[in-house]
């Protein structure tokens, strides 16, 4: 594909991630629960979408043995600092808000499901503010960033992860393969990671 000017990136363009002509795309459930989220970024779920689509190309072929399901489903829940902090604090004992957490269905042992029903890959909550401060410290477009963080979410929920500096490396070099491929810079050049942990699912969120 060829390189393209982050002038050049729109949220709402799903050419450059034909999910379709290599693997099943997953069902995406957008929830925006903060009402900011519809005034920084009015093309919001599309965005969340288009990056989750593009992750799950990117990262599904590994993530799945043999070969991935015929169906899955995700959910990207857009919301506060105020939420994400409370999630944060119950499940990873942390008092604060971070970027994302992400909460993995795939994680321990699922029961079957029928052939007609969507495998649950998880869900991805985003906190706005903290979005939009490390945004403008890093000087970066608020978009380029959110796209950034569902991916990052996304490959988390898919198993990638980044407790090691292999496996971090690796997960760094999808995310950034998949940025370059919207035409957005490599965030990881001028700044470290600064993505927060994935987060294993709670008994009860489990479907």
């Amino acid at each position: 594909m060829a390189d393209r000017d982050s002038e050049d990136f729109d949220p709402t363009d799903a050419a450059d991630f034909d999910v379709d002509g290599i693997l099943a795309a997953p069902a995406v459930d957008v929830l925006v629960e903060a009402p900011r989220w519809a005034e920084l970024l009015p093309d919001a779920e599309a965005l969340v979408v288009r990056a989750a689509h593009a992750a799950y190309a990117a990262g599904a072929p590994d993530a799945f043995e043999p070969e991935p399901p015929d169906l899955t489903e995700l959910t990207v829940v857009l919301h506060d600092d105020s939420a994400v902090r409370a999630l944060n604090k119950q499940y990873r004992r942390k008092d604060q808000p971070t970027n994302v957490l992400s909460f993995a269905a795939l994680e321990g042992d699922m029961p079957p499901l029928p052939e007609d029903e969507p495998v649950p890959l998880g869900d991805v909550v985003l906190a706005l503010e903290t979005c939009e401060r490390e945004a403008q410290a890093a000087g970066i477009p608020f978009e380029h960033h959110v796209f950034h963080l569902v991916v990052h979410g996304v490959l988390h929920l898919l198993g990638y992860d980044h407790e090691d500096d292999g496996d971090a490396d690796e997960m760094e070099a999808m995310e950034t393969a998949v940025l370059a491929a919207a035409g957005i810079p490599d965030p990881y050049a001028a700044a470290g990671d600064n993505e927060e942990e994935s987060v294993p699912p709670a008994p009860e969120s489990e479907r």
